[in-house]
């Protein structure tokens, strides 16, 4: 069989595999008419189950908080330099100075908080907050707390843990000098306590022994620019490339922006101006914000209108569900490709997570059709043809009712310009159901293209920019297109010699150049799982062992040869061998880390659970000094 014939059977078994996960009306409709009733009988039974967590929380706490460091530590065991003061760098620096390192947090902002301290006050999680314990000290009030919440969270991890004296605010990170102590792949290292010295910017605060780049997944707001959109003149100060988050309200309209010119190389795609003066006329004239800004929008700007969302991932059914609720009269949104979303049930959300391949297996179909059945009853047409363990899922219970209720147009297409008044889209399927969310009916809307205002027309008298688009009228548009990836161009870039840069690290976090350089949650990209769990203090843990202990530490080459054989196990997965994993495939990485070095055995309760290493230890202290003596 040749390529070409195998390829088109492979497309055509997984078009069978994925159309099996999707029920016919007739099932949906049954589990729609019998869901609320489970639910209600359910909710005793969910008050218990939050009952039990506000008490297990007692018991976690009791068991894996780290005491608090003194107010001094004498001798401390390392210098660590963390970069990023949001939920990971303040959780890696509260574990390490309770441990007896020595920590010095980095941030660019005015405040500590990171991606949350720039969200909108509505925003919350979307996982239930017991597999959001980002460290031991947190006690949740809520199972979904809102962003106010969570920010207090960290700011009491990040005062209790004295971490305000060792945080430089307004701080951003440039530039990293290293200078290296002892080959990468030196097979002893014993006479080092670690492979190099790390200087942050202008090196003002001395030498560092490792490094934990904690800048996660989420930069600054991406403002797609598509034609007709209105834009304000570009700033060249030199504030732009911090990649902070801003929390200036930028919203823009037509009547006080610039028009955003088509690209040549969009060539067909762009309307054919005759003119600067004729382009400024398909500007868009109402608001445009970005989905992070929506504290920003006034009632007038919703109440009643309708809201274009551009954007079907989690901000996108977050700014959906948060339109309407502040009275927007309808909602359209615009998907480029279609997310899974899975319900926010914690059992089922665990489950999921435990899926040890980390990729699409013949059972996956299981979860695929029981989420076919109990989501996306009455809009089986939202069901999406690609895996569930391909990219991460959207957690949310209200979206899927909002378009069984008629109030969300899901289209499915590409945006190809905004109008003076709306945007049009180059349609693939609109799918909107106007019936009772209870009766299991999903409607597909027959939608015929209008020619923007101000488009020619050809001797037939239609647009020929129309064919096959649809223009949509929106009061507002809200780009919800996600955050521009941080940069990580303030490292050495001998870090990461090809084929081995972010995500193919070892244990997807370290550098296989230098086991020094942590980047907990800075190389995601997708999983099913969660990004604020106990993984932040085993992989600090981890470090803080390579530090104490050289007989732990790996070689560049093993490092290399663990990615090698991930990529090989994973040969072939849809979503990336590193790209994508499940949180049981973490804690397998985790697991065999220990279970194939005896020399780290030792370490084991410490790496896991945070136990016997304290700040000023004399057993630790010899230790450490030990290895500084074997020069």
């Amino acid at each position: 069989m040749s390529g070409t014939d195998a390829e088109g059977a492979q497309a055509a078994w997984q078009a069978e595999y994925h159309a099996a996960a999707k029920p016919n009306p007739t099932t949906g409709a049954l589990v729609a008419r019998f869901k609320p009733a489970l639910d209600y009988l359910m909710l005793p039974i969910y008050f218990i189950l939050h009952a039990v967590y506000v008490f297990v929380q007692g018991i976690l706490i009791k068991m894996f908080k780290p005491h608090p460091p003194p107010e001094r530590i004498k001798r401390p065991y390392a210098r660590i330099a963390v970069i990023g003061g949001g939920l990971t760098g303040v959780s890696s620096a509260a574990h390490a100075v309770s441990h007896g390192f020595e920590v010095v947090v980095y941030e660019a902002a005015d405040r500590i908080g990171g991606i949350w301290a720039h969200e909108n006050k509505t925003s919350g999680l979307q996982l239930n907050s017991l597999l959001y314990r980002f460290h031991p000290a947190v006690r949740w009030k809520k199972a979904f707390p809102q962003r106010d919440e969570i920010l207090g969270e960290i700011e009491k991890v990040w005062r209790e843990y004295r971490l305000e004296e060792r945080t430089r605010l307004n701080t951003p990170v440039k530039q990293v000098r290293r200078v290296k102590r002892a080959s990468a792949d030196d097979e002893c290292q014993v006479h080092v306590r670690s492979p190099s010295q790390w200087y942050i910017n202008a090196g003002e605060d001395g030498p560092f022994d490792a490094l934990i780049v904690a800048v996660g997944t989420s930069g600054e707001p991406m403002w797609v620019g598509f034609e007709g959109m209105p834009i304000k003149e570009e700033k060249s100060d030199s504030k732009r490339s911090t990649e902070v988050p801003s929390r200036e309200p930028t919203i823009l309209t037509g009547s006080n922006s610039k028009s955003r010119r088509a690209d040549k190389k969009d060539g067909d795609n762009a309307q054919k101006a005759g003119s600067v003066e004729k382009h400024e006329q398909w500007t868009y004239q109402g608001p445009v914000l970005h989905s992070s800004q929506l504290d920003y929008a006034t009632p007038e700007m919703l109440r009643g209108k309708t809201a274009a969302v551009i954007g079907s991932g989690a901000s996108g059914v977050e700014a959906v569900e948060t339109a309407l609720s502040r009275g927007a009269d309808r909602c359209i949104m615009i998907a480029r490709r279609d997310k899974w979303i899975i319900p926010r049930n914690v059992v089922f959300d665990i489950c999921l997570s435990a899926q040890p391949f980390g990729r699409e297996m013949p059972f996956s179909v299981v979860w695929e059709r029981f989420l076919a059945l109990w989501q996306y009853h009455g809009v089986e047409d939202l069901v999406p043809k690609s895996g569930i363990f391909v990219s991460t899922p959207v957690v949310n219970d209200d979206f899927l009712n909002q378009v069984r209720a008629g109030n969300c147009v899901y289209v499915r297409g590409d945006v190809v310009r905004l109008t003076t008044d709306g945007i049009v889209v180059d349609v693939r399927e609109s799918i909107e159901a106007g019936s009772s969310p209870w009766i299991g009916k999903g409607v597909h809307e027959s939608m015929h293209p209008t020619r923007p205002a101000g488009s020619e027309t050809n001797a037939g008298g239609a647009s020929p920019e129309a064919e096959g688009r649809v223009e949509f009228k929106a009061d507002v548009i809200i780009l919800a297109t996600g955050y521009k990836h941080p940069s990580l161009s303030f490292l050495p870039q001998e870090l990461f010699p090809k084929d081995y840069e972010r995500p193919n690290l070892y244990l997807q976090n370290f550098s296989t150049e230098d086991w020094s350089v942590l980047l907990t949650n800075s190389a995601y990209l997708n999983a099913i799982g969660t990004v604020g769990h106990f993984h932040i203090g085993i992989y600090t843990r981890i470090l803080l062992t390579f530090l104490l202990d050289p007989a732990t530490r790996p070689i560049a080459k093993e490092m290399k040869i663990w990615v090698d054989v991930v990529r090989f196990i994973k040969r072939g997965a849809k979503g990336g061998a590193l790209s994508f994993f499940t949180y049981m495939e973490l804690t397998i990485w985790i697991l065999t880390f220990h279970v194939l070095r005896p020399d780290r055995w030792r370490w084991t309760f410490f790496i896991l659970f945070g136990w016997d290493v304290c700040p000023d230890d004399e057993r630790l202290i010899s230790l450490v000094d030990e290895g500084k003596q074997k020069v």
